[in-house]
């Protein structure tokens, strides 16, 4: 009889002390395998970090503030964003805010919008927000802001710039326009206002660009010279085939 309440005793404390070597939360079981062991987990975390291992990297982030007739944010979208996008869609989250250095009042329970370019710009800020909201998806979306931000010869006039890409593409317009026209869009467009008020650090000139949701001086040059180059080098998973053959700024000599 005492040996077995020694024994008991004895089990107790080889317990008690795995529970103090496992004082981690459950987060942090499989962090390392000397933790899960300590845990008793190693059969679970091993398989959980199998699983892990096989699951596909997540996209990269990348987010625009910007404004519609902004001559700087013109030249990203063509130059950069736009063939950086053809080429590693399937690995990038983009997001689009068209607002950019506007200002926003309240009158008669509607929003009154100012723009840095002018009456114009708050136009085509308007119709690209409601082309996001209309089109649904960045796939449907983008290709059309682009080619209105694209088409130079209507510069100053977005509608026109975009009846003519709506021509172009088989996009239904009509829907697009009822919607920047209307209180839709007024809403649509404060949304935009509140996403770009939210930055921080604040925003100082646009474009703006937001790595997996993070700004940096760093961040915005390497976006600016070589985004492709960037989204790349910030993806986690399998390198698709562009990032392995388009990433070259020089080409050396033989």
């Amino acid at each position: 009889m005492v040996v077995f309440v020694l024994l008991v005793t004895a089990l107790a404390a080889v317990q008690c002390v795995e529970a103090v070597e496992c004082d981690v939360p459950p987060s942090m079981w499989c962090s390392s395998p000397a933790v899960a062991k300590s845990c008793q987990v190693e059969e679970s975390c091993e398989r959980y970090l199998k699983k892990a291992a096989q699951a596909p990297a997540p996209p990269v982030s990348l987010t625009l503030y910007y404004e519609s007739l902004c001559g700087g944010c013109q030249k990203f979208i063509n130059e950069q964003l736009w063939p950086t996008w053809n080429k590693l869609s399937p690995i990038m989250n983009l997001t689009l805010v068209p607002y950019g250095n506007a200002a926003e009042k309240k009158r008669f329970g509607k929003w009154v919008y100012e723009c840095q370019h002018g009456k114009q710009e708050c136009v085509g800020n308007l119709i690209e927000t409601c082309t996001l909201y209309v089109l649904k998806n960045i796939s449907a979306a983008f290709p059309f802001i682009h080619c209105i931000e694209s088409r130079v010869e209507y510069s100053d006039d977005p509608k026109k710039a975009a009846e003519k890409c709506a021509s172009k593409m088989q996009v239904d317009f009509s829907a697009i326009e009822k919607c920047a026209e209307g209180s839709q869009g007024n809403a649509l467009e404060h949304e935009m206002a509140l996403k770009t008020g939210s930055l921080n650090p604040p925003h100082t000139y646009v474009p703006w660009i937001t790595l997996n949701g993070v700004h940096t001086e760093k961040i915005q040059n390497e976006a600016t010279d070589n985004l492709l180059k960037l989204i790349c080098d910030t993806y986690q998973g399998p390198k698709p085939d562009a990032c392995t053959s388009s990433t070259a700024t020089v080409c050396t000599r033989d």
